[in-house]
């Protein structure tokens, strides 16, 4: 995110932020003084969770650009503009005492052991990638029972209603693959993606009615998004 603006007014002190603290204990301290009630920063201080979210889906967006660009000092300082995100939506957390950068770290260092009892619990056993793919999707089940309050609870749940269409499709069909409902190979989906297309022609013949041909576009869509994912491609990539 861009340094924020003083709006015209008064220049407030100078704060000095040691160089030999940690890191990360640095740029913490350097977003508390941005939120100071006193002397921080009008823009800074203006924001919310909410106000500061097109910056963070700006951030994360730029750290996938220079992952791919291969750039190493690019990659160093784009990660370094998502950190500050991140630290800077738990300020904003913990300055209206929902929570605070301590209880991100926990919560996800709590959730990691959980999640690899193979590594970190005393029954260590050596697991494939499908074993652990399946396990991982296990323990995320019984944590969106347990924070959902539901007895029963459906394997969508828990699929994000932001998420780009394309990587809801994908989230969709990965669930339903789980419990068996998908095509054998990529050759079956290769006749749907076939069959689809069929039905929008016949949708196009009859342009007064749009609505079908919306759908039928919808299903096209989702149909090659699910090819994709047989053949092991990531269909955002491959559009880009």
């Amino acid at each position: 995110m861009k340094a924020g603006r003083d709006n015209g007014l008064p220049k407030k002190k100078s704060i000095s932020i040691p160089k030999t603290d940690s890191g990360m204990n640095r740029l913490i301290e350097i977003v508390r003084n941005l939120r100071d009630p006193d002397n921080g920063c009008a823009w800074d201080l203006a924001q919310t969770n909410m106000s500061i979210l097109p910056y963070t889906l700006e951030e994360a967006y730029e750290v996938v650009e220079a992952v791919e660009n291969g750039n190493a000092n690019e990659i160093t300082d784009e990660l370094g503009d998502l950190l500050f995100q991140v630290i800077f939506h738990s300020q904003i957390a913990e300055d209206i005492g929902h929570f605070t950068f301590n209880d991100v770290i926990n919560q996800i260092c709590s959730k990691m052991i959980d999640r690899h009892p193979h590594i970190f619990s005393n029954q260590k056993e050596k697991k494939t990638i499908h074993q652990q793919e399946k396990d991982w999707e296990t323990y995320k089940m019984k944590a969106r029972k347990k924070n959902s309050g539901k007895k029963n609870i459906s394997i969508f749940d828990g699929i994000s209603k932001s998420y780009p269409a394309i990587t809801k499709a994908i989230k969709i069909q990965s669930r339903a693959s789980r419990v068996g409902f998908d095509w054998k190979d990529k050759e079956s989906v290769l006749m749907k993606v076939q069959e689809e297309l069929t039905e929008l022609i016949g949708a196009l013949a009859r342009p007064k009615e749009p609505l079908p041909i919306q759908e039928e576009f919808g299903d096209l869509i989702f149909t090659i998004v699910n090819l994709g994912r047989h053949l092991k491609l990531d269909p955002e990539s491959c559009l880009r």
